[in-house]
């Protein structure tokens, strides 16, 4: 966490980089359990998010993991732990969708690198993510029916991903599926060999950074807060933002640019 430098890698839930370039890089850090979100792992990411959010240096979020794997969902241990405590219960849930939603409404996007499992919340963070990047040997899976507990909270973000009935089927047999069928159903982007994931995340960071920063933060607020509207209000949420987004320094220059045919030069206002 860089809220502590003194933490060293071992004890941090969650590590953090930022690149020369404005890339920066969330690694979720518990490898021995397969990276659980655990009430410490939560609150680590949401710090790390929170402070991202306020620094316009950080153009690109890259969301990886320790390990053999991405995320095996919640902490089984600490949540049997707090079983007979709603309260408590009710109060890490609120917390875990808290910071999934923060995935959401940080100005800039964020992709997950996937590999290993993404089961249950871990396949609910995939899905929360503006894009993501499977190796080969991804799984995904929302399993919790097999023990007794519903994956209730992943459905939310993975049913807006891959449809209904997709989801239910997942819901209900608790079976993974595999990283093609991920990419086919709409849960990733692109699938591609172990060795090659970090080169088609740079392939998407370089696309991303070599656009207007300003415009990218507009569109990806403006598709989030139109995206799960009735149509008619999509639309005049939509409107205005095409409207707000034609004030914009960049769009006169991105426009000019075309139109000239040169190079843009983007002000990020």
């Amino acid at each position: 966490m860089r809220a502590d430098a003194s933490l060293s890698a071992e004890q941090s839930f969650v590590l953090s980089t930022v690149a020369a370039n404005g890339v920066a890089t969330l690694t979720l850090n518990r490898p021995e359990r397969f990276n659980p979100l655990s009430q410490q792992m939560i609150a680590a990411m949401q710090a790390e998010l929170h402070a991202i959010a306020k620094d316009p240096s950080v153009r690109v979020v890259i969301l990886a993991a320790e390990g053999k794997g991405f995320c095996a969902g919640h902490d089984l241990k600490e949540l049997r732990a707090h079983a007979g405590d709603k309260s408590w219960q009710q109060g890490l849930f609120d917390a875990c969708s808290r910071m999934m939603i923060a995935l959401t409404e940080i100005p800039q996007p964020v992709i997950a690198r996937v590999h290993g499992i993404a089961t249950a919340a871990g396949c609910q963070l995939v899905s929360m993510c503006d894009l993501a990047v499977a190796a080969e040997n991804a799984t995904f899976a929302m399993p919790g029916v097999n023990i007794g507990v519903f994956c209730s909270t992943p459905a939310v973000g993975v049913v807006r991903n891959i449809g209904r009935k997709r989801a239910m089927e997942m819901l209900l047999t608790g079976e993974p599926i595999d990283a093609a069928t991920a990419l086919s159903w709409g849960l990733v982007n692109r699938v591609v060999p172990a060795n090659m994931l970090d080169a088609e995340i740079k392939r998407f960071t370089d696309i991303i950074l070599s656009r207007s920063p300003a415009t990218i933060q507009f569109g990806k607020q403006t598709f989030y807060g139109q995206v799960d509207r009735p149509l008619g209000t999509a639309y005049d949420v939509a409107g205005e933002a095409m409207a707000g987004n034609m004030l914009l320094e960049d769009a006169a220059e991105g426009i000019d640019a075309f139109l000239q045919k040169r190079p843009a030069t983007w002000r990020g206002k």
